[in-house]
């Protein structure tokens, strides 16, 4: 009797094989879920930052509101109700974009 339940706990031929498709499988959902859209982003708040102009209206990570003045490589002048700033342009929010309206609701 022993011997039949050992002989029954082997386990079935091609089962590593079918493991390896199972992990192949969860790679390819995690890569089209998770990986595929954050390299999306990314390429999106490049293409962003790589547009900026003087005269455009943005929106800072911090939530500050103003118009561009200068853009240099890495950098970005900014006006500001009360001045002028300088911040950097990873600083600057590609989600999106000032308005007119939300300026002078700002004022």
């Amino acid at each position: 009797m022993n011997s039949t339940l050992l002989l029954q706990a082997d386990a079935a031929p091609g089962g590593n094989f079918n493991m390896l498709i199972m992990m192949g499988g969860l790679f390819i959902i995690m890569y089209f879920f998770m990986i595929r859209p954050q390299m999306k982003k990314q390429k999106e708040a490049k293409k962003f930052r790589e547009a900026l102009s003087k005269g455009d209206e943005v929106v800072t990570i911090g939530g500050i509101h103003g118009k561009i003045l200068e853009v240099s490589e890495t950098n970005v002048l900014i006006q500001v109700d009360s001045g002028k700033m300088r911040v950097e342009k990873t600083a600057l929010s590609s989600t999106g974009q000032a308005s007119d309206q939300e300026i002078a609701s700002k004022k």
